[in-house]
């Protein structure tokens, strides 16, 4: 496929796309949307910032197009769930975007909102519901929505849902669908609790594939530095100093050091803002919206953006820790180097932080280059000692194998957590959707 005229799309969508200036197809729309028209179940393996959003929502639109109707009260003709609010946002925007001037009705339903507005909007039924499992699930347990017609199922990140703990939430949303359907999964991840997901929803998928897990993107310019942690704050406004225009995103460990850190930066002038899960919905949007029109030049955030940010201006990257799992790095340096364009991936490393480094890098299957810090780094490096002890031999940096005490929290907490059972979070997953 080579352009979306040989697609055979309805006018509208052709004409939405003319308007939007999609012309030629990425390369996960290219395999996907034909596959998609022609009712195949689709496993779709792409980074952030591939267009999958399209590469789902064109053929999903398409045929709802074919099928005229209106949907009955409290019931959506399609549903599509994301793990985070500011993904089902995005969702939500970009399909209202084709589907401008169609009859097509789009809700979105999350946390951190009004549920009785949510009902309200559920009342009229709709052709396209975009929701969070947690607050689907608040929704079906209060009989506000039916999903006994969802003939169309897309599960969009759905590797981070399962991080996020969302896999007994997905186990009871899906005897609520109906049959037969079509469904499509996309993940940036293939692990093996994806499988059994994968197993559970889809029926005799087409994969499609377009990065080996654990790629990084192409056009992002990644580096590192090894420093004390007592320095970071200094280096990090150095860089910040070599281009203050530059529209960056800084990705903080926690909430209370995000909002800490983006005051500090106000404080010395820097035009910053900051999202985090202790912000309101509202006060959320407003950053994004501030950060995506260019009014603000700095946003500090936790790992809840990492995903859930579709701007394609952001230049820079800076990751003020690692995270605990390493396909989060992946998709944090993802919110650059967006729709063709280069961008910059900056990592400031601890020197606790030197095993989560090495996680990342086995996870890409490379080395970051490394920026500054090189020495510091090679006095990290044990003395070569051929009689290996016990716990030792396994890793050339970090104190012989181990890692920091988060780093083994959070192992713990992955490999415990399978397909539909887990932690305490698992039953609706509120506290991460809300």
């Amino acid at each position: 496929m080579f352009d979306f005229d040989m697609l055979g799309l309805a006018p509208a969508l052709k004409d939405a796309l003319v308007r939007l200036k999609f012309t030629k197809p990425t390369p996960i729309q290219a395999q996907a949307i034909p596959l998609a028209l022609d009712g195949h179940d689709i496993l779709g393996l792409a980074q952030t910032g591939t267009g999958k959003t399209l590469a789902f929502g064109l053929p999903l639109i398409d045929r709802l197009l074919a099928v005229p109707g209106k949907p009955a009260q409290k019931t959506p003709k399609a549903l599509i769930l994301a793990p985070t609010r500011e993904l089902v946002n995005q969702i939500a925007n970009n399909l209202t975007e084709l589907s401008k001037n169609t009859k097509v009705r789009i809700v979105t339903v999350v946390g951190g909102q009004s549920i009785l507005k949510q009902m309200q909007a559920l009342k009229r039924g709709c052709d396209i519901l975009v929701a969070t499992p947690g607050r689907l699930i608040d929704l079906i347990e209060r009989e506000a929505v039916i999903l006994d017609q969802v003939t169309y199922l897309v599960l969009d990140e759905a590797d981070q849902m399962l991080d996020m703990g969302f896999g007994q939430a997905l186990q009871r949303i899906e005897p609520e669908l109906g049959t037969p359907r079509q469904t499509m999964l996309f993940s940036a991840t293939m692990s093996k609790q994806m499988e059994k997901i994968s197993a559970a929803y889809l029926n005799k998928p087409r994969k499609v594939q377009m990065a080996a897990e654990g790629a990084a993107a192409e056009r992002v310019e990644q580096s590192v530095h090894i420093v004390a942690e007592s320095v970071k704050n200094d280096l990090l406004r150095e860089i910040l100093n070599q281009d203050r225009k530059a529209p960056t995103l800084i990705f903080v460990k926690t909430k209370f050091g995000t909002e800490k850190l983006m005051k500090a930066l106000v404080a010395q002038g820097y035009n910053a803002g900051s999202i985090h899960g202790n912000k309101s919905q509202s006060q959320r949007d407003r950053a994004i919206k501030a950060f995506r029109d260019g009014q603000m030049t700095i946003l500090c955030a936790t790992d809840v953006a990492a995903r859930g940010i579709d701007i394609p201006d952001v230049e820079r990257v800076i990751n003020l820790n690692l995270p605990m799992q390493p396909d989060a790095y992946i998709h944090r340096i993802g919110r650059t180097g967006r729709a063709g364009r280069s961008g910059i991936a900056i990592t400031l490393c601890a020197t606790t932080e030197i095993a989560l480094l090495r996680d990342v890098e086995k996870l890409m299957k490379t080395e970051i280059p490394v920026a500054s810090g090189a020495e510091l780094l090679r006095n990290l490096e044990p003395p070569v000692n051929n009689t290996p002890k016990k716990g030792g031999g396994r890793r050339r940096f970090g104190g012989g194998g181990g890692k920091p005490d988060g780093a083994k929290r959070a192992h713990r907490g992955q490999g415990a957590r399978k397909f539909g059972g887990g932690g305490k979070n698992a039953s609706g997953g509120r506290k991460k959707s809300a």
